[in-house]
């Protein structure tokens, strides 16, 4: 395992799960799953099985750095990566790979998200394993896709060359297209033609080969990094980050390199995978009362509610009564109700609580 690494993601902000998720202490370091794990610390828990602390990386904004320590205290402090400002996925990956490559030119890397729900731990286990090897043995970029079980209109798209797959692990496809999020008739179209997969945001290459993609497809943001390399690993990086970042651009992995290269591969998977992306996706992932009602919290008392997510610390006890398709939760001082069907308006409640309240409660 000496070789294999793995880079976690934990730089977003997470809104939609507003006001439990806020700028200071955002959604991948909440529990909010009522498990006694926050998301982070659940997806450190995945990884340990596929590499040694010593090899896991978090990328993360400076200002959570010191929750990504107190989190995940087996990661060397020398492993939290921070970011001076945000700027997409693309950065994130070329830092940590082009710091990596130095420290390991043998290095075989997954790149995951910090906040995204799997429930087939040994399934997912084996799928990166599989996925491992193929990016030891070739030059290929293999990213996870997930098959679909409903027209999501919320995730990203992957169309595979459906033909017999020549590979060892017949789960492997050659990548044709990606696809941003389609419309419900688009995202219906992708499920019914059994040639598309979700998008799942993890990655798995070697460092060599990322590099090399990099610097092919997105020279200029290459670039930025490489001229980095005498720097990484020395008490001198965190100067040479703050001004790659400052002159760097805002770019999505996807977008800098995977739609571009040619050696793209996914491996298909059922790893019950959620990206939590919202208050609805929790819904379908936490335990329900006879009115189909999902609680979290210790002192909750509803009568005649029905299909509601409920999500309240333990020491607050809650009363609600005749609802139906809600979302209430309290965080913080902070209380929010709205209808489940409406639950894109939270990015709007939360600028509007900005500009009529400030910033104390977002």
């Amino acid at each position: 395992m000496k070789n294999q690494y793995c880079i976690i993601m934990a730089g977003g902000v997470g809104t939609r799960f507003w006001p439990m998720s806020t700028t200071s202490h955002p959604k991948q370091f909440l529990d909010i799953l009522g498990t006694g794990r926050t998301l982070i610390q659940q997806t450190f828990d995945r990884f340990i099985d596929l590499c040694p602390p010593e090899n896991i990386y978090v990328v993360t904004s400076e200002i959570y750095e010191t929750l990504v320590g107190e989190q995940l205290p087996l990661i060397p402090k020398a492993n939290i990566l921070s970011e001076p400002t945000r700027r997409n996925t693309a950065p994130c990956v070329a830092y940590a790979s082009y710091k990596i490559h130095k420290l390991n030119p043998h290095a075989i890397t997954v790149v995951a998200p910090s906040d995204h729900l799997i429930i087939k731990k040994d399934i997912f286990i084996k799928a990166i394993k599989s996925c491992f090897a193929k990016a030891k043995s070739e030059d290929c970029l293999v990213t996870l896709g997930i098959k679909p079980t409903r027209p999501d209109t919320g995730y990203g798209y992957i169309q595979f060359v459906n033909e017999p797959s020549i590979e060892k692990d017949k789960r492997i496809y050659k990548v044709k297209t990606f696809t941003e999020k389609p419309d419900h008739e688009m995202a219906k179209f992708f499920m019914e033609s059994g040639d598309f997969l979700w998008n799942s945001g993890i990655f798995i290459w070697s460092t060599k080969s990322v590099i090399k993609s990099l610097e092919q497809n997105d020279p200029e943001l290459a670039t930025v990094f490489k001229d980095g390399e005498e720097f990484y690993n020395t008490p001198q990086e965190k100067d040479f980050i703050k001004k790659a970042y400052n002159v760097c651009k805002n770019i999505s992995i996807d977008y800098s390199l995977l739609e571009k290269a040619k050696n793209v591969y996914v491996r298909s998977s059922l790893i019950g995978w959620s990206d939590l992306g919202t208050y609805g996706s929790l819904f379908n992932h936490i335990k329900h009362d006879k009115g189909n009602n999902a609680l979290v919290g210790k002192n909750i008392i509803q009568y005649d509610c029905k299909d509601c997510i409920v999500h309240v610390p333990k020491d607050k006890l809650v009363v609600i009564q005749g609802l139906e398709d809600y979302i209430v939760v309290e965080s913080d001082g902070v209380l929010m109700i709205c209808k489940k069907q409406d639950e894109q308006q939270i990015r709007n409640f939360v600028n509007d609580v900005k500009v009529q309240k400030g910033d104390k409660f977002v």
